[in-house]
């Protein structure tokens, strides 16, 4: 379970530097604050509260997804659990090879970017809205990630809250870090795009490896594994 929320964690980092999300990201979060990113202390704790109602609203959506696969996946007899989990497997390996650039899905790679007008009169009930929008598919690029989060959850029956909850802390830091410093994000962004680059790569293969371990039910092994550092570091 450690391993697995390890993951979550990881592909919620992932999400945040998708190509296709990662430049976007400062200038809307100012946008939604309706404020510019000046660099004076109104300005930021302004962008950064806004922030924070975005990040709340896409946890909340992931947070009722996690409910709604656990009481699905409690309900199902262990025979199908084992079809889920090795379906589960592959779903993951799919898309780690689509983030390792091995394959390639135009539908993934099209930026679906949402119309910022105004869908309230209160921007802080925008900046939730958005964020719940945002959970729901703002941009494809983020189903790769999720999608692979979503495998593990059928693959581990109880753990969907868990880890949807852990994937929407890890996609969540970023965006309140950016949040809080927006006047200097966008260029240090730019700056580290190709290393955000890799780090797709690098867990595309994670999730590669990770997906053959579950597909061939063998994912209980990194538990013992764990286990035996535990008892070694004694």
């Amino acid at each position: 379970m450690e391993l697995s929320i390890t993951v979550a964690i990881i592909a919620g980092l992932v999400s945040f530097l998708s190509p296709c999300v990662l430049p976007i990201i400062p200038g809307f979060l100012v946008y939604l604050a309706g404020t510019s990113a000046d660099g004076s202390d109104k300005s930021r704790w302004i962008v950064f509260s806004h922030s924070v109602l975005f990040v709340l609203g896409f946890s909340t959506v992931f947070a009722a997804l996690g409910v709604l696969l656990n009481t699905a996946l409690e309900s199902v007899a262990y025979d199908a659990q084992v079809w889920f989990a090795r379906a589960g497997g592959i779903i993951i390996i799919f898309f780690g090879l689509y983030l390792t650039g091995l394959i390639k899905i135009k539908f993934l790679e099209r930026a679906h970017k949402m119309n910022a007008a105004s869908v309230s009169r209160s921007r802080w009930v925008t900046s939730f809205l958005f964020g719940a929008a945002f959970a729901s598919g703002w941009t494809p690029c983020v189903g790769a990630a999720l999608g692979a989060i979503l495998g593990l959850a059928a693959s581990q029956s109880g753990s969907a809250f868990y880890l949807l909850l852990f994937y929407a802390i890890g996609l969540g830091i970023p965006f309140l870090v950016v949040g809080l410093f927006a006047n200097t994000a966008q260029q240090w962004l730019a700056r580290y795009s190709r290393a955000a680059a890799i780090i797709n790569v690098l867990f595309g293969a994670l999730l590669i490896v990770l997906g053959i371990l579950i597909f061939t039910q063998q994912l209980s092994r990194t538990a013992n594994f764990e286990l035996l550092n535990q008892f070694l570091l004694r």
